[in-house]
């Protein structure tokens, strides 16, 4: 699990919470069923018209799973590993691949395919597709997020205006003035919260998550062809440090040796 998102939603909810309690505890006067209405509704509303039924369905729940999680195997493991493939293989052969026990699925996979002697294009252009398409619908969820963020604020001061125009409308009943300015007030605070503490973090979360699975599934196909063409264990090794960070690689060589 990713405790940098989950931290961060929930400290980010206990500051507002202990400004609340500083300024005498009163939860009900920060809740305005109007306000409600038209950040969430008018956001979603106008998320929907951006994007089709079918992006946001796949997206959506795509890219709250990965603000969430880590991801399994970093890329340094990868290269250890793709390293005692290649190993294997050099030794036993691309058959003995086919017992071998492989962590990260997609690496499994072009594992599976030298496996099974498939040529080196069809391995090239299957996983490039493969990662091209997770990496789009990454990109779809961040997308998703990214406007709902962009959404909420300006429907914060739609909510605000309307506020105002009930209020001015009813100067003359002073009993109307209270909750059409906590409408306008609140929708403001719903709409800056939402984008601020939610949806637009999210979405950063979510850029940086398809940066990650980008270099480590391009990693992954380059470390497969080079087994692919028989390769030996320390020119793949080699070849994938280039990968690394700086620092990332040095500690790489160090384990090695």
């Amino acid at each position: 699990m990713d405790l940098a998102t989950g931290f961060g939603l929930v400290g980010g909810v206990g500051v507002v919470f202990a400004l609340i309690m500083i300024d005498g505890g009163n939860f009900a006067a920060y809740f305005d069923k109007h306000a409600v209405i038209v950040i969430f509704g008018g956001s979603v509303m106008a998320t929907i018209i951006r994007f089709p039924f079918s992006t946001i369905a796949h997206g959506l729940p795509m890219g709250l799973r990965y603000a969430f999680t880590m991801r399994s195997v970093k890329p340094q493991d990868l290269i250890e590993e793709i390293t005692r493939i290649a190993e294997v293989v050099r030794k036993s052969g691309p058959i003995s691949l086919e017992n071998m026990e492989i962590g990260d699925p997609f690496l499994a996979q072009g594992a599976r395919y030298i496996a099974d002697g498939y040529d080196r294009e069809f391995i090239r252009d299957a996983m490039e597709r493969d990662r091209d398409n997770f990496l789009m619908h990454l990109d779809e969820g961040s997308k998703i997020y990214r406007a709902f963020g962009d959404c909420a604020p300006a429907w914060g001061m739609i909510g605000t205006i309307l506020g105002m125009v009930t209020m001015f409308a009813n100067m003359s009943d002073p009993s109307k003035l209270g909750p059409a300015m906590a409408t306008a007030l609140l929708a403001t605070l719903y709409g800056a919260l939402i984008a601020n503490l939610v949806t637009l973090p999210i979405a950063d979360k979510l850029h940086v998550k398809l940066e990650e699975e980008d270099v480590s599934r391009s990693l992954i196909i380059d470390g497969i062809l080079l087994i692919r063409d028989q390769k030996s264990p320390t020119l793949v090794r080699e070849m994938l440090v280039a990968y690394l960070p700086h620092n990332h690689r040095h500690a790489l060589e160090e384990a090695a040796a």
